[in-house]
């Protein structure tokens, strides 16, 4: 977490009150509740949370790929000083894969079943860059070479089906790479893959992030990545950030209860003294439909208090740059929670 990040003064991508709604037949279900953060040229920036919290609907809302019946609502969404908001659809559709690149969590159904690797990669090249067929070619055989894979030329012969798992995901690494874009959205890259072959791929990402500059939102439900990766994070719980700082500040100094109980879930490094089970979250997410408030996390909070159930809470200042939302005081003690061990 000390790898070195281009100072710059202008963010990378720049995200304001950000909120997607979906219209299901209960009422308007609120999967991003209006969320801030930003994301610096060449930095890592995790996103993390179970399942359901609305990280693959923030990831989604970036790249202008909502589903249907989905509302994107936002007070300012810019990359690289564009407002993405006001682009056209044909305008939107030439940034993504060029200056956008995003990989998602399965690859064998990202990757189309009836065309070969290399038909799927060149298309990414001829069409944002204006180049011959033997270039894109070229160069697909060039990412597949950069992304670890052996006899690339063959490979961009055969369909995803004869591909493992681990290669598949290389592909889509590689493809998203095709054009070099300045911001790469992972969705959950490592999810379905065994653990040694995670962590090559997340060996991966960090080679080639030193080596093209580009800034990369991880998102993952696993903190052991987060800790590996992570230049600064942001900890969501139904669809609201209830955390955010740096990877140092969170795993050191949590102060959202939600954020303390996912670090007693995890394994760490830390020597045995005594009973050292795994903790654990008790209750259920809250229904994110209708009008909510409060702290969503109240029902499944062992300090919970009857403020807790009033009107919703604004981020707090811990410490410069690290945020929470809870009534609880910073300065209250807060139990040393040792760093989760790395997958």
């Amino acid at each position: 977490m000390d790898r070195s990040v281009p100072n710059t003064d202008q963010p990378l991508l720049q995200v304001q009150g950000l909120s997607v709604d979906l219209a299901l037949p209960a009422g308007a279900l609120h999967a991003v509740q209006a969320i801030d953060f930003s994301v610096k040229a060449g930095e890592t920036f995790c996103i993390v949370g179970e399942s359901g919290c609305g990280k693959t609907m923030t990831s989604l809302a970036l790249m202008r790929l909502l589903p249907r019946n989905a509302t994107l609502t936002a007070q300012s969404l810019t990359f690289e000083g564009r407002d993405l908001l006001s682009l056209s659809d044909n305008q939107m559709a030439e940034l993504r894969g060029d200056r956008l690149g995003m990989i998602f969590q399965d690859p064998m159904t990202s990757l189309n079943p009836v065309y070969t690797i290399g038909n799927q990669m060149e298309e990414v090249y001829l069409r944002h860059r204006k180049a011959s067929r033997k270039e894109a070619r070229e160069r697909a055989e060039y990412m597949l070479q950069r992304v670890g894979i052996m006899s690339p030329a063959l490979r961009l012969q055969q369909f995803p089906h004869q591909l493992s798992g681990g290669l598949r995901q290389r592909v889509m690494i590689a493809m998203t790479l095709m054009c070099e874009p300045k911001l790469i959205i992972a969705d959950e890259p490592t999810t379905a893959l065994d653990v040694t072959v995670q962590v090559q791929i997340l060996q991966l990402l960090q080679r080639l992030q030193q080596e093209f500059g580009m800034a990369i939102i991880l998102i993952t439900h696993n903190l052991g990545i987060v800790a590996r990766m992570a230049d600064r994070l942001a900890v969501m719980y139904a669809g609201k950030i209830v955390e955010t700082g740096t990877g140092m500040d969170v795993f050191r100094h949590p102060h959202h209860p939600y954020t303390q109980g996912l670090l007693r879930c995890m394994p760490t490094h830390a020597p045995h003294t005594g009973d050292r089970r795994l903790g654990s979250i008790p209750g259920l997410v809250p229904s994110l439909i209708g009008e909510i408030k409060g702290c969503s996390f109240r029902n499944r909070c062992d300090q919970a208090q009857s403020a807790c159930a009033q009107a919703d809470l604004a981020l707090r200042e811990a410490s410069t740059g690290h945020l929470y939302r809870c009534l609880l005081d910073a300065e209250a003690t807060r139990p040393k929670i040792a760093e989760p061990a790395l997958s």
